[in-house]
């Protein structure tokens, strides 16, 4: 089939860098995919794409991957975008939205990333990979690389949850739970890839993870029929879900695709338990300094110093949006009322960002005609620690007490 991936490029000076070569970083800083986008903008039509199935593959031009038979997939779906009309009117908003990722297969936007990182590392006869994660990355990591035929090593701290300590032990990736942050996790990654010769599929370590998420973009502009929301609120740990849709954006706009010259508004959401990239936006800095004694429940969130970090400040700025640090001890509280109001189980990193809705809503910045899409980036059934409760009990030997019963 036909590639459009001309070059690599280096994220942090613009160097061009070759296209097919097994690379990680350029200048300890993450790297860029590019593509002709001229030529893509000849072989597809937004119309071609309506009788592809509807997987994460269908964007096959924008995407780095060989060919068909180099795919490790598990069968990535496009995520339902779904109306939330209880909980927008929560905050006086007529048109909320969450596009809900827990869906995919190994419950998370992950499989996204992995999906893609997997196939190209393969592809490019990569035979081992290592990564730290502070959750979902690496069930999606240890899942792909056993689909894939890959030996899998996991760190992470031991405070994960346990569904995702468990679930990269049941792929069979060498998990090992580490007395420190995703940091220290990392470290251990880079101190053993001389030693192991495993390949570093850490967040922006490589150009390929970025790619998988970029398709979240790619289908939101597509879902509302090529014309984009006025805000999107992403939950930021590493970064790349939010950098890699404003890549989508910026390509689909090249191609010409969109029905708007005018992009969403980007909101990038931490916790104040760990939030440098709030700290750095409201400083006005483009680097992010080390976040001291992180932490949060919304374990996605707990990411102390991304690699990435100018890059999700840029494009906030670009966006002419924002970043946000909300109150950790409501996270919570936000999950279970947007789960009650909606059914949807988000995650809470997700209740992140309707803590967020709360205070933007509160102070104009997100007007109540606007459109707005939140990211559920998981499923909240992987969080066992944060939705835990204490459930009334009912004794069959006595009588039942309707009026208890009823609330």
């Amino acid at each position: 089939m036909p590639r459009f991936v001309t070059h690599l490029e280096g994220a942090i000076d613009g160097e061009r860098l070759p296209a097919d070569k097994l690379l990680t970083v350029h200048k300890d800083r993450p790297i860029w995919v590019r593509y002709d986008l001229a030529a893509v903008g000849k072989a597809l039509t937004k119309q071609a794409l309506r009788g592809r199935h509807e997987t994460l593959w269908r964007y096959r031009e924008l995407l780095p991957y060989f060919d068909d038979a180099d795919i490790v997939a598990l069968g990535e779906r496009m995520s339902p975008l779904l109306r939330c009309q209880r909980l927008g009117a929560k905050f006086g908003l007529k048109n909320l939205w969450v596009k809900d990722e827990s869906q995919l297969p190994t419950g998370s936007f992950k499989s996204r990333g992995m999906a893609m990182a997997i196939t190209m590392a393969r592809r490019l006869g990569v035979k081992r990979v290592a990564l730290p994660t502070a959750g979902n990355a690496g069930g999606a990591a240890a899942a792909y690389a056993a689909r894939a035929g890959l030996e899998c090593f996991v760190f992470m701290p031991e405070d994960t949850p346990a569904v995702n300590q468990y679930e990269c032990a049941m792929a069979g990736a060498k998990t090992f739970l580490v007395n420190g942050l995703i940091n220290d996790c990392g470290r251990i990654v880079r101190e053993g890839k001389e030693r192991l010769g495993w390949f570093d599929l850490s967040t922006l370590k490589e150009p390929y993870r970025l790619e998988g998420k970029k398709t979240m973009g790619l289908e939101l502009a597509e879902q509302f029929e090529w014309r984009l929301p006025h805000v999107i609120l992403y939950p930021t740990g590493g970064g790349t879900g939010l950098v890699g849709m404003w890549k989508a954006f910026a390509e689909l706009k090249t191609l010409g695709w969109l029905e708007s010259d005018k992009l969403p508004r980007m909101v990038s959401v931490q916790s104040d338990g760990c939030a440098p990239i709030v700290r750095a936006f409201e400083a006005g800095q483009r680097f992010a300094e080390p976040f001291a004694n992180a932490h949060t429940v919304a374990s996605g969130l707990r990411v102390p110093a991304a690699v990435g970090d100018f890059m999700i400040l840029d494009a906030i700025r670009a966006s002419g949006g924002t970043a946000i640090a909300v109150d950790e001890r409501r996270l919570t509280e936000w999950l279970r009322l947007a789960s009650s109001l909606e059914g949807i189980p988000i995650c809470p990193e997700a209740a992140a960002c309707v803590g967020a809705l709360e205070t933007l809503t509160a102070q104009a910045w997100i007007k109540p005609d606007e459109q707005v899409v939140v990211f559920n980036t998981g499923a909240a059934q992987k969080y066992v620690e944060a939705i835990r409760c204490d459930l009334p009990r009912i004794d069959v030997k006595q009588s039942l007490d309707w009026d208890s019963i009823a609330g």
